[in-house]
């Protein structure tokens, strides 16, 4: 049986693509023609090293260079700063469109180029697997931030949030209240933005997903301690409709680490 590098069977229906709504947003963003770039975001759970150089070998090799081919310009290749076990992989894939997406899998399967340097990665046997399992998600861009911002190469850690809401409503929500301010307030207080999305296809829906990333963890610290003491954050968080009580209800956080080949 042939092998295929790009979980796309279970991810994509036509039902779910015509689940990419427009969000709420703000009133002077309402006749604004945003493009909005997606993201896949996987997740790969590794059992062991062996495993893990596989796995990054894979994107170094062959699916980094086969997607900026393809106009995938900034693929982000992301180890847990400090796992309590053997290491997951992060890796960030943006689409400028839905429709490159769901055509990447076809294009890097006719590239002879990528299959060759995927072959250990493609075709490992069942009784020793490249991996455990992928998970796998579709993230549309919000409209504040339509675009990653790849943030100046150099040492630094990277912050990936996951908040989940108890419903499709109140997750607007807070996707309207970044798009409002709060993305601009992260900006001014030094939470540098990498993405934010919001989940159209995956686990624990319905959540949105952003990175934000600092060069250390002091500096983590400090610029945290400086939004939530903010008065334009106080001003906003104090709004009823926007309490955190009321649009979200989980909070996953998880520091990461680039890979040493990692576009991002």
């Amino acid at each position: 049986m042939k092998r295929r590098s790009f979980v796309k069977t279970s991810l994509l229906t036509g039902s779910s693509l015509t689940a990419i709504a427009l969000l709420p947003g703000a009133a002077h963003m309402k006749n604004k023609k945003v493009t909005h770039e997606f993201y896949e975001l996987r997740v790969y759970t590794l059992k062991d090293d062996k495993q893990q150089r596989l796995v990054e070998n894979y994107f170094e090799q062959a699916a980094i260079p086969a997607l900026n081919k393809l106009g995938s310009k900034h693929v982000g290749v992301f180890r847990e700063l400090k796992p309590e076990a053997q290491t997951k992989l992060f890796v960030l894939i943006p689409f400028a469109s839905a429709n490159d997406f769901i055509n990447a899998e076809d294009k890097l399967l006719s590239d002879a180029q990528y299959m060759q340097a995927a072959q250990a990665y493609l075709n490992a046997p069942a009784t020793e697997p490249a991996y455990i399992r992928i998970e796998s998600s579709l993230l549309r861009s919000f409209k504040q931030m339509p675009k990653i911002e790849v943030p100046e190469k150099k040492s630094r850690i990277f912050e990936l949030r996951r908040y989940e809401s108890a419903s499709e409503g109140a997750g607007k929500k807070k996707i309207e209240m970044f798009n409002e301010s709060e993305i601009n307030i992260f900006r001014r207080v030094g939470l540098t933005p990498v993405f934010f999305g919001e989940t159209i296809i995956g686990g624990l829906r319905p959540n949105l997903t952003y990175m934000i990333t600092f060069d250390d963890m002091e500096e983590h610290d400090k610029n945290w301690k400086t939004f939530v003491s903010d008065p334009e954050w106080k001003k906003i968080s104090s709004v009823p409709e926007y309490a955190d009580a009321k649009i979200v209800s989980n909070i996953t956080r998880t520091f990461l680490e680039p890979a040493p080949f990692s576009q991002i």
